[in-house]
């Protein structure tokens, strides 16, 4: 008598567990549930995307520092759109190459003229 007992209590308590399982899984199963796993699984990607945008830009200013530095480039604190500038004589000497006397692009049209509706 006690063996019977003992296999339909534990039966039961099988049949109880297995029903709240797969109660569970059809819960999570619902278009709810799944729109609700979707939203955490898109924020959640969204924030180590973010993390990784926030890393790399980190990683851009140190290398431009150290590009600057390398450079000799400087920060003008007197400017006040804080523009980073070449120092000085080495300035006015890209500005006298690129340019020279007389030579403004404005004055200086192309060589040659680009129709693009010649191409077709």
């Amino acid at each position: 008598m006690f063996r019977r007992t003992f296999w339909f209590t534990a039966g039961a308590a099988a049949g109880v567990w297995a029903t709240t399982k797969v109660n569970r899984k059809l819960k999570q199963l619902t278009p709810e549930s799944l729109a609700a796993q979707a939203a955490d699984k898109a924020l959640e990607a969204g924030h180590r995307l973010k993390d990784f945008a926030l890393d790399v830009k980190a990683g851009m200013t140190q290398r431009e520092d150290e590009l600057n530095d390398a450079l000799g480039l400087h920060q003008d604190p007197d400017r006040p759109d804080n523009v980073t500038a070449l120092p000085g004589p080495r300035r006015l000497r890209a500005i006298g190459a690129e340019q020279g006397p007389g030579k403004h692009p404005k004055n200086n049209p192309p060589k040659f003229s680009y129709n693009r509706n010649e191409d077709h």
